[in-house]
């Protein structure tokens, strides 16, 4: 009975007692789970490192490319330097219109009837 009377007594002053941590409250707005928050902050450091390391491999990659195409350019100005420009015709295996494909008896291939120096004045087409 006494532990009863003391409980009692004590029991006001307990309902005004102060939370242990005020500034992470779940009852209060904007409260952040401590593991959850340690993880975000865990995986932002781990994105800010690849992304430094993303960074890294693009700038070597890219200087490897520029000095690739430097000795390219160096090789091709010293080639024309030095006249060994090989010129590679293109690729015309039936000749195109110029050339092969189906042809006239005469052994030309014209669309238009061969003419001759002159042929035009002696007859006129209107």
């Amino acid at each position: 009975m006494k532990r009863l009377m003391i409980l009692a007594a004590l029991l006001p002053f307990a309902a005004l007692a102060q939370p242990l941590n005020t500034m992470n409250n779940p009852n209060q707005s904007g409260y952040v789970i401590p593991s959850q928050q340690r993880m975000q902050t865990e995986m932002m450091g781990q994105q800010q490192q690849q992304k430094g390391m993303l960074n890294q491999q693009l700038k070597t990659q890219t200087q490897i490319q520029q000095q690739s195409l430097q000795n390219q350019m160096n090789a091709n100005t010293q080639r024309i330097q030095q006249g060994q420009v090989r010129e590679q015709p293109l690729p015309n295996q039936n000749g195109g219109m110029l050339g092969g494909g189906s042809t006239q008896s005469s052994g030309q291939q014209h669309m238009l009837p061969s003419q001759s120096n002159g042929s035009m004045l002696n007859n006129p087409q209107n």
